[in-house]
């Protein structure tokens, strides 16, 4: 519990002393690098797993920052950060089994890297190309929600549906719904939870708690830690250092296990920050100080991995360099993608508003065509 105290207590001289002690935090690895362990979770993975969750955690900060600048650039309309949630996204994603279904919210860049969907299908809808170009069914990663919380619900509904389906109380797999501290203060995620608990469905509600609902401090949403809020509605609730991959690896393995043993939903609270903006529609210096900045910046998730893969011997300069190569490669097929990317007829909107055309959007799609063709030159 040690290295739980120094990680939470504030650094000497960082700045703003708002973060209190955590005992109850679940960390494996210290933001100085160092491994720690803990009595109720565990994580085995070789060295190998280790150097693949840092090339996850870097690869998908390089891809943050290439759709960051390019959005600046107005090559996209918006972009939501995961600046600094990284592990809570990687770990949280390779916890995952080919039967587990995932429900995002808008920045969960880091777990669809982790169910194998291409960075440029989810620049697409950044672009306004389209709502997303990856199959929710083949990844087993649904589309983004911007409605606040709706996936809590759909998550809920697709576990109930596993035990239906299966005839067993937790089935062959199970969901995990994503979402921010703010999100809990809406009805659907608390309907969504009730739900869950009632009928022990298979779910995880991962809550990424990066302190700030846009420009609403944590302290504004809950009197109380948010993971204990679980034990209102009967089911589990863990906090966890959301800047330790592997901590966060740990928990949410367990979590889902339970699930798929039939034991019910776990919530669980990714103790994290948003090192930038909200989106970049956002301007965080409005509402935060710089010292808070700086003081979260010494316990960045990809440092601390780093750190850890150096001074254990796991992972040397030419590992480190060739990850840093291939972020570079990812960042020029990123530019270039996007910039080719085609931008869709204007009647695609019309294509898959239901599964089955009626007749009224079919009225809707021909009268559009004639709109279009009055401007023809």
């Amino acid at each position: 519990m040690t290295a739980v105290r120094e990680m939470v207590d504030p650094v000497p001289g960082a700045g703003a002393p708002h973060l209190p002690a955590q005992p109850d935090l679940v960390q494996l690895l210290t933001p100085e690098g160092e491994r720690v362990e803990h009595p109720d979770y565990a994580v085995d993975v070789t060295d190998d797993e280790l150097r693949s969750l840092y090339r996850d955690l870097a690869l998908v900060r390089r891809w943050d920052v290439e759709a960051t600048a390019l959005q600046r650039q107005g090559e996209l309309g918006i972009w939501a950060s995961l600046l600094g949630q990284e592990a809570a996204q990687i770990g949280a994603g390779r916890a995952l089994t080919d039967q587990d279904m995932a429900f995002p919210t808008y920045r969960e860049h880091g777990v669809a890297w982790a169910r194998g969907v291409d960075p440029l299908h989810v620049i697409s809808l950044f672009r306004g190309n389209d709502l997303g170009g990856w199959d929710p069914v083949a990844t087993k990663f649904n589309l983004y929600t911007v409605v606040i919380g709706a996936q809590c619900l759909h998550a809920t509904g697709y576990a109930m549906g596993i035990q239906r389906d299966s005839g067993t109380a937790g089935g062959d797999g199970a969901a995990i719904a994503f979402l921010g501290d703010g999100a809990t203060s809406q009805g659907e995620v608390n309907e969504a939870m009730i739900w869950a608990a009632t009928f022990d469905a298979p779910v995880v509600f991962f809550c990424q708690n990066n302190q700030y609902a846009i420009s609403v401090p944590i302290e504004r949403q809950s009197k109380v830690p948010l993971f204990r809020r679980a034990a209102g509605f009967g089911f589990p609730g863990v906090r966890v250092d959301g800047n330790d991959v592997l901590a966060v690896l740990a928990v949410t393995r367990a979590a889902l296990a339970r699930a798929r043993e039939g034991s019910g939903p776990t919530f669980i609270e990714a103790f994290t920050y948003r090192m930038g903006a909200h989106t970049t529609s956002d301007d965080p210096t409005r509402y935060r100080l710089a010292d808070e900045l700086e003081e979260w910046k010494l316990r960045d998730p990809v440092a601390r991995l780093k750190a850890y893969l150096s001074r254990s011997g796991k992972a040397d300069a030419d590992f480190f360099a060739g990850v840093e190569a291939e972020g570079d490669e990812l960042a020029v097929r990123i530019r270039k993608g996007t910039l080719e990317m085609p931008d869709p007829a204007g009647t695609e909107m019309f294509d898959h508003v239901y599964a089955e055309q009626t007749d009224e959007i079919a009225a809707q799609r021909a009268e559009f065509l004639a709109y279009q063709e009055g401007f023809a030159s």
